[in-house]
């Protein structure tokens, strides 16, 4: 079971509500997320454009607007080459509208994901060279590319890269690192040696908008706002899908992006909302994360990600309805494929005893390589530690990996980088190529790697306030707005309640998989309460606590008395033009 731990950090909370207006919890809140000081803690709650960082602070970010308005001015052929999951799109269609509205001859390609594999790679290069380019410029890779960047300045393209992933490097005699550079023109990513831009993690989609704020800099078009501010909400849709930490520059991000995309003037954006059943006055980073963005990232998965870009350049209402019913169908049929490779990871996991191992590393060869990632994170949410998951592509084995607390894939990777043809990632997510006979000595040779312990992957449930439900008022749940967007690295707030009882109950939902409750914490107050869980764990919990015939009676509509903790979030249920307090519960014991 997992362990509940109590944040006790400690601050004036009422000196911090005092000043900001806000509730003692809501100020224990924004402590818990080492939000400290005046100016973190107004960026925090009210922080806007104006908190943006200046494109200048990129390294090379001169040097690379420079070569761009060279090339613009010389009429030479641009073309930007990204990758094909949301951050990559987006980081396309932003590079893509930005330099055409200075004017310049650019276009975009999108590698295939079966055919090409990540990133640049030597027949791109050649595409590029015989038709004619002169530029090219990566976005959301590149960084990596070493070789192949080499072999495009042998055939004399000039190359700007833009990416966001982690520098490769060497590991010296001493322990020191040796940072491996692409020999490119110039290297625009925030984690490189010598960048002074303050906020590591941006996604490739805001190292792009930051390229094209800098370049529209110089341009007196009319429209160079209305389009910035277009540009900000796909910057808000990569950060999201690409699971940056919604801490500093790209809270203010999502934030600002979401403001827009609730009024979006973007067709594609539009159409994708409608079609997916999405209000744009609600709209929120979960709607992001877990409907918008698997539809855009579905395409490139089971067939080519241009059709995403397609859809956020398309400027005909019908083309868009038609393309974003389009990509939610993908979605749909990848749905069913990753609840299939799901099952067959879990099953091979048991069967080849690999519980024992602190990384797993499971070789699905039949599994479509695009679902690797997908599934990847279904096996460290149900195992809770890292894992792998390998298929058989048409050049060796293709994998993708997906990170815990305190393991830095990316670096534990590059212990291990002799196995790999091709690798690259962050400390989150990692993808990589290999041949098919180093499968087992990678398993065993990164599970050596590993310094894990026992500790460290026992579930752990991080408590921001023990709160009765008493406490609980309208206005508290309203002021809880004010610290969205959730996501990575300001997550939903967890509080939790001892002794609460629960007095009736009753299964709701198309598929009778949804708990409603009546419940008391002995104040005197009732409320409704919700879970979303697994019924039948929860069942099975319940009968052990107070006994089978317990449960019955609780679902028969007779009253019962059975005690619990929870933890929890507050929401107010609106329905039938009323207004009550609901209680969604997110665990128990």
């Amino acid at each position: 079971m997992a362990q509940w731990f109590i944040a006790a950090k400690k601050a004036d909370f009422s000196q911090i509500a005092a000043k900001y207006g806000i509730d003692p919890v809501i100020a224990r809140l924004i402590r818990n997320r080492d939000v400290i000081g005046d100016e973190d803690i107004r960026k925090y709650l009210k922080g806007g454009r104006e908190d943006l960082y200046a494109p200048a602070l990129l390294k090379d970010m001169d040097k690379a607007v420079a070569i761009l308005r060279k090339k613009i001015r010389e009429g030479a052929r641009i073309r930007i080459i990204g990758d094909y999951d949301a951050d990559g799109i987006g980081a396309s269609y932003i590079l893509l509208r930005g330099m055409r509205l200075c004017g310049a001859r650019a276009d975009t390609v999108i590698p295939h994901r079966m055919k090409d594999g990540y990133g640049l790679n030597e027949s791109l290069i050649e595409e590029a060279a015989g038709e004619g380019i002169d530029t090219v410029i990566t976005c959301d890779n590149g960084i990596a590319a070493a070789s192949q960047i080499a072999y495009g300045k042998q055939l004399g393209l000039t190359i700007i890269v833009t990416d966001h992933h982690e520098i490769p490097y060497e590991e010296m005699e001493d322990g020191s690192r040796k940072y491996l550079l692409p020999a490119a023109d110039a290297v625009v990513d925030p984690k490189r040696e010598g960048c002074a831009y303050p906020c590591k993690n941006i996604c490739g989609a805001t190292v792009a908008y930051k390229l094209v704020w800098q370049l529209l800099e110089e341009e007196k078009t009319a429209d160079r706002q209305e389009v910035l501010e277009e540009l900000l909400e796909i910057a808000a849709l990569a950060t999201v899908c690409d699971l940056m930490e919604l801490r500093d520059e790209n809270r203010v991000i999502v934030k600002c992006g979401l403001e827009n995309m609730r009024h979006t003037r973007n067709p594609g954006l539009k159409a994708l909302m409608e079609v997916c059943g999405i209000e744009a006055k609600n709209i929120s980073a979960y709607h992001i994360g877990f409907i918008l963005g698997p539809c855009m990232n579905a395409t490139g998965r089971l067939d080519t990600a241009k059709r995403a870009l397609d859809l956020l350049q398309s400027r005909e209402r019908a083309e868009a309805v038609e393309i974003a019913a389009e990509l939610k169908n993908l979605n749909d049929i990848r749905k069913e494929m990753t609840v299939k490779g799901a099952e067959e990871a879990f099953a091979y996991v048991e069967r080849e005893g690999l519980l024992a191992d602190k990384v797993l590393v499971v070789y699905l060869p039949d599994v479509h390589e695009s679902l690797a990632g997908i599934i990847a994170g279904r096996i460290r949410e149900k195992y809770g530690r890292p894992a792998f998951v390998l298929t058989k592509g048409e050049e060796g084995i293709k994998g993708s990996g997906r990170s815990v607390e305190g393991y830095h894939m990316y670096e534990e990777m590059t212990g291990c980088k002799e196995l790999f043809t091709k690798y690259g990632g962050h400390k989150m997510a990692a993808g990589l190529s290999m041949q098919e006979k180093d499968v087992d000595v990678f398993r065993k040779k990164i599970n050596e790697k590993c310094r894990l312990t026992e500790e460290d992957l026992e579930e752990k449930i991080h408590i921001d306030v023990a709160m009765p439900l008493s406490y609980l008022t309208k206005k508290l749940i309203e002021e809880l707005e004010l610290l969205e967007p959730f996501g990575a690295g300001n997550a939903k707030p967890v509080f939790a309640q001892k002794d609460v009882h629960i007095l009736n109950g009753r299964i709701m939902g198309k598929n009778r998989n949804v708990g409603k409750y009546w419940v008391t914490d002995g104040s005197g107050c009732y409320y409704d309460m919700v879970y979303f869980g697994d019924l039948e764990a929860f069942h099975s919990f319940l009968a052990k606590k107070a006994g089978e015939y317990m449960v019955n009676r609780l679902y028969s509509g007779e009253r019962v008395d059975i005690p619990l903790s929870i933890i929890y979030y507050p929401d107010i249920n609106r329905y039938g033009g009323k207004e009550s307090i609901q209680i969604v519960m997110r665990g128990y014991r």
